[in-house]
């Protein structure tokens, strides 16, 4: 687990001394390998996904919990992940409406499908309610 931190963190590191170096020649190749950089660190992350599905089913069986809220915990963390790093590429090449853009959109998606959890959390308030 640590092994993969200090790796996307070298990584990272590297990509952004070889860019500052490019970027006064070849500005576009600069971003052309912070985002190779960017799709390789993510991909060191997506690797550690396995580890948090299963954690989740363990809790889900453990503590009796519906489905579905996990899933959409976790279809929250996805949606999230992705806006900002997305948000992040289109920011560092100087695109940063773009980048805002998708941020919004991400949130807007989070709450989307968190809607049918505040529903339920509504309806099992007004249970207790009356």
């Amino acid at each position: 687990m640590t092994m993969s931190v200090v790796q996307a963190a070298l990584l990272g590191l590297t990509a952004i001394l070889f860019a500052a170096q490019l970027k006064p020649l070849k500005p576009e190749y600069a971003v052309y390998l912070v985002l190779a950089a960017s799709i390789g660190i993510g991909f060191l992350g997506l690797a550690k996904l396995g580890v948090l599905l299963e954690t989740l089913r363990e809790i889900g069986n453990g503590i009796r919990i519906r489905h579905v809220y996990l899933t959409t915990l976790l279809r929250m963390a996805g949606i999230a992940y992705i806006a900002e790093f997305t948000s992040g590429i289109c920011k560092d090449a100087g695109y940063s409406a773009v980048g805002t853009q998708v941020e919004m959109v991400g949130k807007l998606a989070i709450l989307a499908v968190s809607a049918p959890v505040v529903l339920s959390l509504v309806e099992s308030l007004k249970v207790f309610m009356e």
